[in-house]
């Protein structure tokens, strides 16, 4: 493992973002989120606006079918897919196979804001890992992810992972209490069995590449623990690879875009009490900085 590097403006200088051209949505990328379920219908909504703030050109939406007509109207610069539902309220187990198919149109892919727990997502991570799209997993899919280290699936980029501590203490089948412990040591062993690039979240993120590539960063603000500030991040991701930022270069931009729109947001309304629908906003004069 290399020494820690911090995540700052500077560090970012050696990870440029493609530049933004005069061109039509095509040329920006096509971004398919897949989030939501009937408990928490936003998490979709969050997610894709971050996106688009992050420079996505073209957006689709897969949710479960209750809330579908419900997020395309408060999206309406999105194609939203309602795709069958569970008794519970995500997605049923024939969804897999709908949001395959979705996927082999998508240049990049954030999958796992507000969705139900369950089967489905063991069926959903194992069709997602295999499509060719920039893949950002997160929330209920990780719990049910599958580690790579033994698998022959060959993937043209990394896929990126983006659990907290309770969702990293679930994928290495630890307590939460050790990955709080030791958070760089966790990331390195999550990088290295589930073949990804790894974002352990908290108060202070690492970022982890299973080269053993480690970068910390300690900005941000409070107000960011809170709920759907994941959702956003997760979005701003997805914006950055649809874009055609590398794996690497949308995970640490996206990191510390997240963590500066937090920082804006304290000092316009206070370190506490602002809502995460308002971080997206931040992003495109972040972009510019």
């Amino acid at each position: 493992m290399s020494e820690p590097t911090p995540l700052d403006r500077a560090a970012l200088e050696a990870f440029p973002l493609p530049a933004v051209e005069a061109s039509d949505k095509d040329s920006r990328g096509r971004i398919l989120i897949i989030a939501g379920s009937r408990e928490v219908p936003g998490a979709g909504l969050l997610s894709a606006t971050a996106a688009m703030r992050a420079g996505a050109g073209k957006l689709k939406i897969a949710t479960v079918e209750s809330i579908a007509p419900m997020l395309g109207i408060a999206m309406p610069e999105a194609m939203v897919v309602g795709l069958t539902e569970h008794r519970d309220g995500g997605f049923a187990l024939s969804a897999a196979s709908d949001i395959a198919e979705l996927a082999k149109s998508a240049d990049a892919i954030v999958a796992g804001p507000g969705m139900t727990e369950g089967e489905v997502c063991e069926r959903i991570a194992e069709r997602l890992i295999e499509s060719r799209a920039a893949l950002v997993l997160d929330a209920a899919l990780l719990l049910k992810l599958s580690p790579l280290e033994k698998r022959s699936i060959e993937r043209a980029s990394l896929p990126l992972l983006l659990p907290h501590s309770g969702e990293m203490a679930a994928m290495l089948d630890c307590d939460e209490a050790a990955v709080e412990a030791d958070p760089i040591g966790c990331g390195l062993k999550a990088a290295e069995l589930y073949r990804a690039l790894v974002l352990v979240k908290g108060v202070t993120s690492h970022i982890v590449h299973p080269d053993g590539r480690v970068w910390v960063y300690r900005g941000g603000a409070p107000g960011l623990g809170v709920s759907g500030s994941g959702d956003t991040l997760a979005g701003i991701v997805g914006g950055l690879l649809a874009r055609g930022a590398d794996p690497l270069t949308a995970l640490l931009w996206a990191v510390l875009l997240h963590g500066e729109a937090g920082a804006a947001l304290s000092k316009r309304i206070g370190p506490a009490g602002f809502l995460a629908r308002e971080i997206p906003d931040e992003i495109p004069a972040l972009l510019k900085l």
